[in-house]
This record gives C-alpha cells, sequence and structure tokens, in this order.
C-alpha cells in the first residue's frame, strides 16, 4: 500500500538538496533588495535596475529548482512554451506602458 503507482509517463520531483538550495538562493534574492531599500544604498535608478535584476534571477531559480523547467521528457518544448508566454506578456506591459506614457497627447 505505501507504494505509489505512475501510471502516466515519466514523473520526476527534485531532490531534498535542489529545493534547500532553491530556498535559500529565493530568500537570499528577497532579502538583498530589501536591505538596499530599507538603508537607501544607492540611487533611485540603480535600486530599481537591482530590483528588477534580483526579480529575473528569483523567476529563473523559481522555475529550475521548484517548476522544474529542465526536466520532463521533452524539456524543449517547457522552455519554448516558456519563452512564448514570456513575449506575450512582454508585449502586453510594454504597449500598456506605450498607451499610458503617451495618452496625454
Amino acid at each position: 500500500m505505501a507504494q505509489h503507482q505512475n501510471h502516466g509517463g515519466h514523473h520526476s520531483h527534485g531532490s531534498m538538496k535542489e529545493y534547500v538550495i532553491g530556498f535559500i538562493l529565493s530568500i537570499v534574492l528577497t532579502i538583498i533588495p530589501l536591505v538596499l531599500v530599507m538603508n537607501s544604498m544607492l540611487s533611485k535608478t540603480a535600486t530599481m535596475i537591482a530590483i528588477l535584476v534580483m526579480a529575473v534571477l528569483q523567476f529563473v531559480i523559481q522555475l529550475v529548482f521548484f517548476m522544474h523547467i529542465r526536466e520532463g521528457e521533452k524539456p524543449r518544448y517547457n522552455v519554448q512554451t516558456l519563452i512564448l508566454g514570456l513575449v506575450i506578456v512582454f508585449t502586453i506591459v510594454a504597449g500598456s506602458l506605450w498607451i499610458m506614457l503617451f495618452n496625454k497627447y
């Protein structure tokens, strides 16, 4: 009864080590921008860039360590789908910003 049967394809999970590494990296990438903002260590522009960089790194860490984007039968399709989704999101955000920026004319 303690055995789990896998009726689908190959389904793998990360090891405890991978989860701990991902968790620690996520915490560090959350604390760095917090410290930068709370202590006003950088200029506004540099702080915004640092926050954006940490957010992108956080996104990559989440995908690799928790969502297992590189694992599965066809990891290439997962990455291609992710890239397409990011292009769509970027297009929507950039278009919205463009409209809001030039709406006053």
